[in-house]
């Protein structure tokens, strides 16, 4: 039996009922906890049928994944642009754009908590992807292990720093977050610039 979608990514039904999906996906995590939200709620708020839901996902999983990719590169990725240096004012954009991830993040997901884990790995797996790019292009002699662990290091830095000053109430502009935290990463980034290469 041919398939109902056709597996373009670009073909606007496939973009229009992937939406509706990812729609009826966050309007759900809005006032369920992920794990009591159903396929069968999903497709019935977005009015499909299952076959339809897994033409485009194979489970709820692989659903919250996209949804927070989605998420992520909406509020981060694109205020950075992708062939940019590693400068200060790259970071501080960084760090501008975390703080507007927890904080949206926390008022989007009515039950945040249970989701911490999930978006917590999703966001440093993706910032961690983007670093790498970021650093390859400043890391010198760099070798590769070398650049990987820098890559970390630094996603998971910046992601727990932002987190943290979420989760204190956000006492402070992100501007001052950004002031006190852009140089202590400029310092190491400094350090692996001039790194021998030995892995």
């Amino acid at each position: 039996m041919p398939s109902v979608l056709s597996p373009n990514p670009n073909d606007p039904r496939v973009i229009r009922t992937r939406q509706l999906i990812l729609t009826a996906f966050a309007e759900q995590l809005n006032t369920m906890d992920f794990h009591a939200i159903t396929i069968r709620d999903i497709t019935r708020r977005a009015t499909i049928n299952r076959a339809t839901f897994y033409a485009h996902f194979p489970d709820k999983y692989a659903l919250l994944e996209a949804f927070l990719s989605d998420a992520f590169t909406e509020l981060v990725l694109r205020k950075i642009d992708d062939g940019a240096a590693l400068t200060e004012e790259t970071l501080q954009k960084l760090v501008f754009a975390l703080c507007d991830y927890h904080e949206s993040s926390q008022h989007c997901l009515k039950k945040y908590d249970s989701l911490a884990l999930i978006i917590e790995e999703n966001i440093k797996m993706q910032l961690e992807q983007l670093l790498h790019r970021l650093l390859a292009a400043v890391s010198g002699t760099a070798g590769i292990s070398t650049l990987q662990t820098a890559a970390t290091y630094l996603s998971w830095s910046l992601y727990g720093v932002t987190y943290r000053w979420n989760l204190d109430g956000r006492h402070e502009p992100p501007s001052a977050l950004s002031d006190r935290l852009v140089p202590l990463i400029r310092s190491g980034i400094s350090l692996l610039g001039s790194s021998s290469g030995k892995e």
